[in-house]
């Protein structure tokens, strides 16, 4: 319950801060909101606004929703031996060394998120530190240090925040044309879309786009899964690799990580359609790794 209070105060504040952001934006360019130029300076202050302030405080929101505990002084061998693991991989692949964390879950994940590469977080899920061993172990962090070298959070925070921008843009240019044509055929009312019917029309139309966006995020994603894989097998050993991602393909079981921390999860949920998948099958990530 704490979690869904965080997340919904979390996003009304982002919310509260667009606005105030795009309210000062618009009246200083002097923009109509039903323009053109105002639907396009809307869309991108809250399609890349949105997007670039939950990467700044991804590392904050990680910590709170997990309940992860971030290791500052070792506890035992365990702690000792993943804050050395990271730092070792972390000065191998040329960034700082990112905090390194433990949560509470059953399921076999781990996660990177951080707004650069120099200043992140790796996480790791109690279910992995128990039913992994540790070469294995040791080739997840690889891949999750491989994520933030690779600067993947950045990255996909653009790539969101351009189809967040155009999604929001498009839905309302279109809902635009609708009620102006609604307008030109109503000889005698001529007041097209109303404002509820306005929004219902834009609010169906950006779920529309969205799930069209959420296509070429989740191409994207999967591409990001395979360069990690690749570089955790460059940081650990290609067998640690595959061998990681074979105990995964035999544990049958979902992982409870949510939205940004499951697409940058070593595993993602398993979906009927794999175009709408964040993370290739594991066969093919084995594949790719043998092809290497």
């Amino acid at each position: 319950m704490k979690r869904v209070v965080l997340f919904l105060a979390t996003n009304l504040a982002v919310i509260l801060v667009l606005s105030i952001v795009l309210n000062l934006v618009m009246s200083a360019l002097g923009i109509q909101n039903q323009s053109t130029a105002g639907y396009l300076v809307i869309a991108a202050v809250f399609g890349f606004g949105g997007s670039f302030i939950s990467l700044l405080m991804s590392k904050w929101m990680a910590k709170r929703s997990t309940g992860a505990y971030v290791i500052e002084r070792p506890r035992d061998q365990m702690e000792q031996w993943l804050v050395d693991t990271v730092a070792r991989q972390a000065q191998k692949a040329g960034i700082k060394m990112p905090e390194v964390a433990i949560y509470d879950s059953p399921d076999m994940n781990a996660f990177a998120t951080g707004p650069s590469k120099n200043d992140s977080l790796v996480a790791v899920s109690t279910g992995l530190l128990y039913k992994m061993d540790r070469d294995e172990v040791e080739a997840v962090l690889g891949h999750e240090i491989s994520h933030v070298a690779n600067g993947d959070m950045v990255t996909m925070t653009l790539i969101q925040g351009v189809l967040n921008t155009f999604v929001i843009f498009f839905a309302r240019v279109v809902a635009g044309v609708i009620s102006n044509a609604m307008r030109g055929n109503d000889e005698e009312e001529g007041q097209g879309l109303g404002g509820l019917a306005y929004f219902a029309v834009v609010m169906v139309l950006e779920m529309v786009f969205g799930i069209l966006a959420s296509f070429i995020v989740a191409w994207f994603s999967r591409q990001r899964e395979f360069r990690a894989d690749a570089g955790g097998a460059a940081l650990a050993g290609r067998q640690k690799m595959i061998s990681a991602l074979e105990r995964l393909g035999r544990a049958h079981e979902e992982p409870h990580l949510e939205g940004q921390l499951a697409a940058f999860g070593i595993q993602g949920k398993r979906s009927l359609a794999e175009l709408m998948m964040s993370h290739p099958p594991i066969e093919k990530r084995i594949a790719a790794l043998r092809a290497l």
